[in-house]
């Protein structure tokens, strides 16, 4: 064991993490004994509590996004990365419970490619399936970089050498139990993700000061650094969000978190991400599968608090951070290459934390990463399967060949991402990456998802035009940008940071519309009859709601769940 690590854990701390993993591993072979086909393997057969879904809903973006990427942007940006959650989740989740989902689980596809299919036909089907594949590559590659950087901290590995120690494990499970696996274990990994991180948050607040003593370090700060630092003013308050955007602008600002991130990237993100729709596919009921969106907005709301305040509380707090964003370039780091934003959890939990709580904190973030990784790669084999495999290379094979495809698409994709992690570690700010790789791929989607749900005019060639030129527009856009593609930006347009990503997830959706709109004009659209449950309009009501869902208590309904929820997080909002 290399003695150059950045948390010193000691023997119980190792306990409670092979404990962790003991429970991790035994859930897959628990669940490996209750697939018989593929429907089980890659949607658990259908089968699943609303409560079971919706917890499994959150976990499996409660990943790297979650952890050190908000931990790393409250940090560097302080209170206005709560848009994330607030403006940027929300709203979409909710609408994705109460209108989209009775499409998806309606309808019984399998996949949202697979709905593509079924709308725009094969050209839209086959765009969407590639471009995704590709991205839950690379955003698993995300996960797997920051899962090896624990271990690297933990135990001074060599990164590549964590890498493969923390690929194994995420495949061991999901190859023995498929998506019952990665599903049951994401609840235990909400639970334990909590119980990690929560502890961070109330003592590194006790040893800050609180609340007015972390407001007085972000001053202090701010002041003894005004060129590289934002006004304490701007990070201890959510709106207008300059320190974020990167605009000069508060007008420009707001509208760039309400339209870039709070309408495209969002909606984007929430509606037609397979990673997260799966999981509401996997219950055992239309009501189910509405509410598990909505229940999991409940604890989604109130995430920043074990993320954001501990980033903000680390650069007040730990030397190295408060230096970092002083603009200094410090020495080590869990990347090994100097220290960064995304390592001030890491650097908090090494400051504040006796052993055992350090050791529950270190499984909290082992949970996140794999909860993470798990769903990206769970994902990926169900579309390759069904959406690429079955639809394009090898049709009508009986459903054990698909299950075997499934599982050797399981450790290809898990090989793989150990060099798209690669990628990640380029970035100081892994949300600045992850936000360019949403605008590339979800936005765009949506455009094309939302027009055909609620137009029946639009054609299938405009499916599959408008998905192409909107990626590509926000291609040229990073490109044009001075760092959204780091070193291969040219500068063109004066943007950077996670505003340059709003742009162009802008951009993208905007040409992917008129182009969408354009196209449909001078090309014939899918018969009408062919329509229901594709399309808004053309689905008769009973179709899209549960009968007995009426009779149940209100906190058991679809619509006052989600105004409940709406509510809360407009308050949150106001106060902050």
């Amino acid at each position: 064991m290399a003695s150059d690590t950045i948390i010193s854990a000691n023997l119980i701390d190792y306990l409670i993490v092979a404990l962790y993993f003991a429970v991790v591993l035994g859930i897959g072979v628990i669940a490996r004994r209750q697939i018989s086909d593929s429907v089980d393997f890659f949607l658990s057969g259908r089968s699943l509590p609303a409560w079971v879904t919706g917890l499994a809903f959150i976990s499996a973006n409660l990943g790297a996004v979650e952890i050190m990427g908000m931990s790393a942007s409250g940090a560097q940006f302080g209170l206005p990365t709560v848009h994330y959650f607030w403006i940027g989740a929300i709203p979409a989740m909710l609408f994705l419970g109460v209108v989209m989902m009775p499409f998806y689980y309606g309808s019984k596809v399998r996949s949202v490619p697979e709905f593509m299919r079924r709308r725009f036909g094969t050209g839209a089907h086959l765009v969407n399936a590639i471009s995704f594949a590709v991205a839950q590559l690379l955003i698993a590659g995300i996960n797997l970089f920051l899962l090896g950087s624990i271990v690297h901290a933990l135990l001074g590995w060599p990164l590549w050498v964590a890498l493969i120690v923390a690929a194994a494990i995420v495949l061991s499970y999901i190859t023995l139990g498929g998506l019952s696996a990665a599903i049951y274990n994401e609840v235990l990994q909400f639970f334990v993700i909590v119980a990690g991180l929560l502890p961070l948050t109330l003592i590194g607040l006790h040893r800050i000061g609180g609340w007015g003593g972390l407001s007085d370090k972000i001053t202090e700060a701010a002041q003894a650094h005004p060129d590289v630092i934002p006004p304490a003013d701007q990070q201890l308050n959510s709106w207008p969000g300059l320190p974020l955007t990167g605009f000069d602008s508060s007008l420009l600002s707001v509208i760039g978190i309400v339209f870039g991130l709070g309408f495209v990237l969002s909606f984007g993100y929430w509606t037609t991400n397979f990673v997260e729709v799966q999981r509401a596919m996997a219950s055992n009921s239309i009501s189910a599968a509405r509410k598990t969106p909505i229940i999991g907005a409940f604890p989604k709301m109130f995430v920043p608090f074990i993320t954001i305040i501990p980033g903000m509380i680390a650069a007040g707090l730990v030397t190295e951070i408060g230096q970092v964003k002083a603009g200094q370039s410090v020495p080590g780091g869990a990347s090994g290459d100097g220290v960064a934003y995304n390592d001030a959890l890491l650097y908090l939990m090494r400051d504040v934390l006796p052993n055992g709580l350090l050791g529950l904190a270190i499984t909290g973030l082992l949970a996140a990463f794999m909860a993470g990784m798990a769903a990206n790669i769970s994902a990926f084999n169900t579309v390759l399967s069904y959406d690429l495999w079955q639809q394009y290379v090898r049709k009508d094979r009986d459903d054990h060949h698909y299950l075997v495809v499934g599982r050797v698409a399981t450790v290809v994709a898990t090989v793989i991402a150990i060099f798209t992690a690669g990628l990640a570690s380029n970035f100081s700010n892994i949300m600045n990456y992850l936000q360019v790789l949403f605008g590339f791929f979800n936005a765009p989607l949506f455009a094309t998802f939302i027009l055909g749900m609620f137009w029946k005019r639009m054609s299938a060639t405009a499916g599959w035009v408008g998905l192409v030129a909107g990626t590509v527009s926000a291609v040229v856009v990073a490109f044009l940008s001075e760092d959204a593609f780091g070193s291969w930006s040219t500068g063109t347009l004066p943007i950077s940071g996670q505003g340059a990503a709003f742009v162009a997830a802008g951009v993208a959706f905007v040409v992917d519309i008129v182009l969408s709109i354009a196209v449909s004009a001078v090309t014939p659209a899918k018969p009408v009859e062919e329509l229901r449950g594709l399309v808004y309009s053309e689905t008769p009501r009973e179709d899209l709601v549960d009968p007995d869902e009426a009779g149940h208590p209100w906190y058991q309904r679809t619509l006052p769940l989600a105004g409940v929820a709406l509510v809360l997080v407009i308050i949150l909002n106001v106060i902050f």
